[in-house]
Formats: C-alpha cells, structure tokens, sequence
C-alpha cells in the first residue's frame, strides 16, 4: 500500500509540474497576444467597411498564399506588426522607431495603426525579426514582397540584400546569404514614396487629395512572405495558349539554365499532356483534340505542374494552372470589327473598378473584402472589370481566371502628359519624358505583364490613359503588342488618339455617345456614367461629394442607369464592342459608385441592373 502510495504522489508531482509549464506557456502566449491588441487599433475617424472590424495583427493577410500561379507548398507569412519611423529623406538610418505599422496596410490608411503621411521630403522606414523552420537548414531562403509604393531599399542583419522600383510588382531577393545560422534575423526596409511630386507610376495618388485624385499610398501595401527553395529553382513562368493549334507555350526562367523544365498538364486528377525543355527556351505543350476552352460561362482551367530536374531529380515544383482561350477581333457580317473570345464575337460589357477602400486605401481589409467587389460585380450582370490605373496582388486576377470575368489591365499613370484631345485623332505634339521617367515607365510596365501574363481573364493591356503621363503612344503600343501578342492592346483609353494598337476606345460623360469612328479598329465606350448619389453615413467627406451627375435616391440612379444602358444598346449595331460603366463603388469625395465606399449599401436595383445588363452582354449573340 505504501509502495503504490507513492507511486501514486510521484506521478501527480510530475503531472502537476507539467500543467505547470503548460500554463505558464499559455498565459505567455495570453500575453503576448494581449499586447499585440493593445499595441494595434486602427485610426482615423472615417466611415469603415465591415471586414476593418475583424482585422487584427495576428490575421491581417495571414493565411492566404500570395502567388497562386507558381505555388510552393511551403512558405511563412511576415505580415503583422512591425516598427516603422518616418524620417528625413537623408537619414541614413532611423534615430528612434515611433511606433508600430500593421503590415501590409500602406501607413496612411486606418488600418495601418498609424494614418500618416509620409511626403516628398521623408522617407518611411520598416524593422521586424524572424526566425527560419528548422526543416529550411538546408535550403535557400526567398524574401518576397507582393507591392512597395514605391523605391525600397532591404537590409537584412543589416546586409543590404538588394532594392526595387515600382509600387505595383511584386519582387523577390535572396537573403541566404545573410541569414544567423540560429536565433533572430532582422529584416530592415526603407521606402521613398514622392507621389505625384515624382515622375513614377501612381495612379491617382496625390499629395493634396480632390475631386477623382485620392490620398497617397506610401510603403508596404500586399503581404510579404518566405519561401525556401533549391538553389537550383524556378523563378518565372509565363504560359500562353494557343487555342488554334491546340497547345501550351511556356517559357520558364530559373536561377540555373542548365537544368531541364518539364511540365504537366493535369485534368481531374489526370495528366493529359506533358513536355520538357531548357529555361528560357520555349516548351511547346500539345494537348488533346478535345481540349477545353476557357470562357466567362464555362471558365475550366486545368491543373499544372512545372518541374526543374537535374538528371532524374526534382530540383523544384511549382503548381498552377492553364487555361486555353483566343482573344482577337474581327469583321462581323456587316463589316464591323468585333472583339472576339474563342472565335465568337462578345460585348464585353463591365465597370470601371479602381479597388480603393476607407480604411485601407490600395489594401483591401482581406481577401474576403477583395473578392466581394469582384461578386457584385458579377451578380449585376457584368461580364468584365475594367481595372484602372491600379493593379491589384495575384489572389484577385485568379478569382476573376476561376469565375470567367474578363480583365481590362491598365498601366497606372504618373508623371505628366500632353494636352488632351479626345475627339480627333491627335495631331499635337507629344510631351517628352526624361530618359529616367522613360526607363521607369518601361521597366514596371514590362514588369506588371510579366506578373499578370498567366492569367485568362486579362484581355485587354492598357497602357495609357487620357494623355495621363501619355508619350510615344505608337511605340508604346506597338511593343506591348509585340511583347504579348495573345491579347488586344488599348493604347490610349479615351485619347489621346493614334492610328495604332486594336481598340478605339471613347470617353464621354454622362451618357455614352460614339462621336469618332475607326473601321480598321474595335470601337468601344472606354468610360460613361458617373451617376452620383450621396447617403448620408456612407460618405467620406459629409460635407464635401460630387458625381457628373447627381440625384435623390436609389430609384432615380435606377431609372438614368438604364436610360444609358438603352442609349448604348442602341450604339452597338453602329459599331460600339465594348462598355464601360463609372464605377463600382464611391472613392473618397467621388460618389459615383454602384455600391457606397463603404461597401455597405447598393446604391442601384440589382434586379433592374442585371437585366438590362444581360440584354448588354448578350447583344452579339449569334445562334
């Protein structure tokens, strides 16, 4: 009895010396988190939508993988809390931190636990610390940042490991190099941002926000994340199907050109075509007689995988996928040139979307916010989003690849243009860029179509728009049509005008009007609309709004939308292939938007909108 007694008290001892640290481990964690709610609450007095109410520093872009097109299974999430300063622009390193910046919202937005603005004559800088999974010893290590707005500079342990121009792409640089082989690891980054001060692409960014120009977004807006990786590993694909002939192009770039690609096309499980070659080579992949074209009302995409091999090892696999579609144009039966997807004319028909929001301005509040504007948009009928002057992370393109919503990419605008001329074709001169303007414009332009170039649903490039930073259009025009023939190009949405590129594309505000005609090109409505409705609690300057046109309530916005809408169906026997509607929600004073800013309220009948719309995107039809 004795014996078992004791036995008995020695195994509680050590249970309880385990519930011990246990608990101890808990209440750390408690907190550890409790201190990271107390550091973080948005900002601002400003109307929010309701997804800012959930967001906190341990889910704020957390879980959701940043790059679905080239997928690796392993990678760590960096977003969270993280120090920030703002400084002088000539401060070599920060002399104190002012707090913390919930990462990845851009540091003048609410969310970002900060709301300021950073200017011309500072810069921003950013500290956290991270640790590498044991299982990654053995591996390289990628830092991946998804957008920085707009030059960034990164230091990690305080070796600079490289730096990057462009607010719109995303990059990657190799810090294995400088990794601690245990413990801690500091990542550093600086960010100068001028806005609309600099010559950069910024889209409607300004220093002093008003009418359709909006707040400035400065730093760290999408998620930035780490990924181990072979030495030997993939860097880039860029798949185009060839619909006509019934195969896959790939060209893949990898850190070692010696090393052979192989590639697999994979349906339900299944692997129905497959093809190997060398990096920076073109892989042809030829697929079956059968094979399944991709299309707003059936937008089937197969699985892939591309493989790096050395010999007969898997150095790297990513997985993706393809779909196979035809966007081209051609004369209808009364000779009209026609937008065309697989071979069968289509009005493409969608509004113009510029992805702003109250309380994260370029960085929607979540995934589920993103994708939510992407619904509606559907849910009313529309069978395209033409998005404007802004890019958006990887997550939203391949929403719209898996629900078959067709995209007008455009480039973002920045630095200035020349005069405008929106009724002729233009004769003026054209304004020079300085060859760093130039140089800037062409590297992120080629860099934004290298990103995007896997997705389907981008139909259109746009590389200028309203004579906004508009300069040598024919060239311009001319190389991105070169650079990727598989989609039509839009050279100057709403003018100025050249003979050049596929789309003729007419601005005209309120209601759409065709007042210049080119028979060799697609004519389209580029923008109309801006039917405006102020809701009180919706807005976010109360006492300041505007829209090109204004009225009282949701019927009457009902009533004038389909007034237009009817206008435009009349248009399109004329020659018009294409609409564009201003626009999906309010932006900040703008409130011409189908839903408020807040995305609270649908300022439109959906019932009536959807109708009319169908009788839209329908209107091509051929039995």
């Amino acid at each position: 009895m004795l014996t078992l007694a004791c036995t008995y008290i020695s195994l509680s001892y050590t249970t309880f010396m385990q519930l011990i640290k246990i608990t101890a481990t808990l209440l750390s964690l408690i907190t550890m988190s409790a201190f990271a709610a107390d550091s973080y609450s948005p900002v601002g007095n400003h109307i929010k939508t309701q997804w800012a109410e959930t967001v906190t520093p341990e889910n704020a872009w957390r879980t959701t993988y940043p790059r679905p097109s080239m997928k690796r299974a392993e990678w760590k999430n960096l977003n969270g809390l993280w120090d920030y300063a703002i400084t002088p622009s000539d401060a070599s390193t920060p002399e104190k931190w002012d707090g913390k910046i919930l990462v990845p919202y851009p540091v003048e937005s609410s969310l970002s636990g900060v709301g300021r603005t950073v200017g011309a004559d500072s810069a921003l800088w950013y500290s956290t610390t991270f640790d590498i999974p044991r299982q990654w010893k053995k591996k390289d290590v990628l830092l991946n940042f998804g957008a920085v707005d707009w030059r960034c500079q990164v230091w990690v342990n305080g070796v600079e490991a490289g730096s990057h121009e462009g607010g719109y792409s995303p990059f990657s640089l190799d810090i294995t190099k400088m990794l601690k082989p245990k413990g801690d690891n500091k990542i550093t980054v600086r960010v100068y941002d001028p806005s609309n001060k600099g010559h950069q692409p910024r889209g409607k960014q300004v220093a002093k926000p008003k009418s359709i120009w909006y707040t400035p977004v400065t730093g760290i807006w999408q998620t930035v994340w780490l990924e181990p990786v072979d030495k030997d590993h993939i860097k880039l694909l860029r798949l185009t199907p060839d619909l006509d002939n019934k195969k896959f192009r790939l060209n893949a770039q990898a850190s070692s050109p010696s090393n052979k690609i192989k590639v697999e096309i994979i349906d339900n499980g299944k692997v129905i075509a497959s093809a190997t070659g060398r990096p920076d080579n073109e892989i042809i992949i030829d697929m079956p007689d059968d094979v399944k074209p991709w299309s707003p009302s059936d937008p089937f995409r197969y699985d892939m995988k591309v493989s790096l091999m050395d010999g007969g090892k898997t150095r790297d696999a990513v997985m993706g996928k393809a779909a196979m579609r035809k966007i081209s144009s051609a004369r209808d039966d009364k000779g009209v040139m026609r937008m065309q997807l697989n071979g069968r004319d289509l009005f493409q028909f969608g509004p113009l979307d510029q992805g702003w929001w109250p309380d994260g301005l370029y960085t929607a509040p979540s995934k589920e916010a993103l994708l939510y504007d992407v619904d509606k948009t559907r849910d009313l009928g529309f069978n395209m989003i033409r998005k404007h002057v802004k890019v958006e992370p990887e997550v939203w393109y391949d929403y719209c690849d898996s629900i078959g919503m067709l995209v007008w990419q455009d480039m973002p605008s920045g630095d200035k243009g020349p005069g405008w001329d929106n009724h002729h074709y233009f004769k003026g001169i054209e304004k020079e860029r300085t060859a760093e303007s130039e140089a800037c414009f062409r590297r992120e332009w080629k860099e934004i179509m290298d990103y995007l170039h896997n997705h389907p649903s981008i139909v259109v490039w746009v590389p200028f728009n309203e004579s906004w930073g508009q300069f040598k259009t024919v060239e311009i025009s001319d190389w991105t049509k070169a650079y990727d023939p598989s989609r039509l190009v839009n050279p100057a949405s709403g003018g100025n005008f050249f003979h050049t590129g596929d789309i003729l594309d007419l601005h005209n505000y309120p209601a759409p009007e065709m007042y210049l005609y080119d028979p060799d090109r697609v004519n389209v409505i580029g923008e109309y609309g801006g039917i405006g409705l102020a809701i009180e609690d919706h807005l976010w300057k109360p006492d300041r709004n505007w829209g090109y046109v204004k009225f009282k309530n949701e019927n009457e916005v009902t009533d004038e939308y389909v007034k237009y809408a009817r206008i435009l169906l009349d248009l399109i026997p004329k020659g018009f292939s294409a609409g564009v509607y201003t626009q999906t929600t309010d932006v900040e004073i703008e409130v011409n938007g189908l839903m408020t800013y807040d995305r609270k309220r649908l300022k439109v009948d959906p019932t009536r909108i959807k109708a009319v719309n169908d009788s839209l995107t329908s209107s091509l039809d051929r039995p």
